[in-house]
């Protein structure tokens, strides 16, 4: 008897050798696409297919965390995530298979791989049939959002078309302040999300443009008001407006923003999207207003610390995607699997925000290094530092995060410190970890073009150093 395993193999495993071979384990393999090497067989340990249990394939981040496809056990399919830069651990009876070049695809572009895996009960002579789907992340080229900007650019016309519409005034200072933030560049990753969720639905109305515009109106609101709050002066490579125009204006015309997006929401006519934005608007207020209430406390948790970056910027990329579900009519499990795509997404991304702020640099990044150190932000590489530190180095950072503690030399000796104790590597390999979460979580839609870029987005995520 096989008990049901879960065993990915590279793309050249495929050749009649090893068919037979994997036939006699149970394991067939389809999608003839490359021709085996010769010590493609040897990797695998004498004796493996004499009855024994198979252990099931885990991806794990560089934590240490083993992340297993039990969920997907019983729809008898399992996805396997190819990303930037994470330990993909192939393990049969206990046993590593090396993997290829660091990658677990071809390296031969970007269409993901499907194969069909027949494990056999032996005794019953039963047969069930699981499908994995291998999503390679990189290759000939770094991830990019270009797959998805080329996916949604049609759509992103009639985005950008409302926006300029909605934010004028007849009071010039409102289309001024807000243009000089919308027009300064930026990813657009959030509106994005929404028409690109729609895509993968196959969604053929118009209805989610003017709620991707109404998502970039909350996200641009939330940005003029925490440029306030965190006396920023460089957005996007750009000054801030509040350093332009003042705190008083940036304030008013994000609170005129927000009020555009409820307009939009109302003129949509659905509740429910009314109630998920709604409540997305609240909690990131929420969020805001607890990252506040933990400056400058170096005892902030790692739980309170997670719970804030799943406010203040995950609940609008759940919002985001999941409002492409909801106008294209699905069901709630549809829902809950964009939602889960876009909250592990936006965790990911904030948690490469926050790593990237000590190590990358001003022209990159478009805003001050180290700027959340000089604000006494607790993110997750100064919570790690703090915790694996010796006594001096904690004392250090009590003063660091206060407020006395912030010279050039002082941020120097701090980044010393996050490498010392790769805090920095670790919460990279965190985001890694969410960013795979999110792939896992719209693992259950058919291959297309729409997932593919989804998924690339997702390593762009995880990989990008702005």
């Amino acid at each position: 008897m096989l008990p049901l395993g879960l065993l990915m193999m590279a793309d050249h495993l495929i050749d009649d050798e090893a068919e037979k071979f994997l036939g006699e384990i149970g394991v067939e393999i389809g999608v003839a696409r490359q021709f085996a090497q010769p010590s493609d067989l040897s990797l695998f340990p004498a004796g493996v297919g004499r009855r024994q249990a198979f252990a099931r394939l885990e991806l794990a981040d560089r934590l240490g965390h083993l992340e297993p496809f039990g969920e997907h056990v019983d729809e008898r399919r399992v996805d396997v995530v190819d990303a930037l830069a994470i330990a993909a651990q192939l393990v049969i009876h206990g046993c590593a298979i090396p993997l290829f070049s660091g990658t677990l695809g071809t390296g031969r572009g970007f269409k993901a791989s499907r194969k069909s895996l027949q494990n056999r009960d032996r005794g019953a002579k039963a047969r069930r049939v699981m499908t994995a789907e291998i999503h390679q992340l990189h290759g000939d080229r770094p991830p990019s959002l270009d797959p998805m900007m080329a996916l949604v650019a049609a759509d992103m016309n009639e985005v950008n078309s409302v926006i300029l519409d909605r934010m004028q005034s007849e009071v010039p200072l409102i289309p001024e302040l807000a243009g000089h933030l919308i027009a300064g560049g930026g990813k657009r990753m959030r509106p994005m999300l929404t028409l690109a969720c729609g895509k993968l639905l196959d969604y053929p109305g118009r209805r989610h443009c003017k709620l991707a515009a109404a998502v970039e109106f909350i996200h641009t609101a939330t940005l003029l008001h925490d440029d306030v709050v965190d006396k920023s002066d460089l957005r996007r490579g750009r000054k801030t407006a509040n350093l332009i125009w003042g705190n008083s204006a940036s304030v008013l015309v994000g609170d005129f923003l927000f009020s555009r997006a409820f307009e939009v929401m109302v003129e949509d006519g659905s509740l429910k999207v009314l109630k998920i934005l709604s409540r997305a608007s609240a909690v990131i207020a929420e969020g805001e207003v607890n990252q506040l209430s933990a400056q400058r406390r170096i005892e902030t948790s790692e739980d309170q610390y997670l719970a804030i970056i799943n406010a203040k910027t995950a609940e609008l990329f759940a919002a985001a995607c999941k409002i492409a579900a909801v106008v294209a009519e699905r069901d709630e499990a549809t829902e809950a699997a964009l939602d889960a795509y876009g909250r592990n997404l936006g965790i990911a991304f904030q948690l490469v925000d926050d790593a990237i702020d000590y190590v990358s640099d001003a022209e990159t990044m478009g805003k001050g290094v180290g700027d959340d150190f000089r604000d006494g932000k607790v993110t997750l590489p100064v919570i790690l530092a703090y915790a694996r530190g010796s006594a001096e180095e904690r004392d250090f950072w009590k003063q660091a995060i206060v407020g006395h503690r912030t010279s050039d030399e002082d941020l120097a000796y701090a980044t010393s410190l996050l490498h010392k104790h790769d805090t920095i590597a670790d919460t990279l390999a965190r985001a890694r970890h969410y960013g795979q979460r999110a792939v896992d979580a719209i693992g259950g839609f058919s291959a297309s073009q729409a997932k593919a870029a989804l998924t690339e987005a997702v390593a762009f995520a995880v990989a990008r150093a702005y």
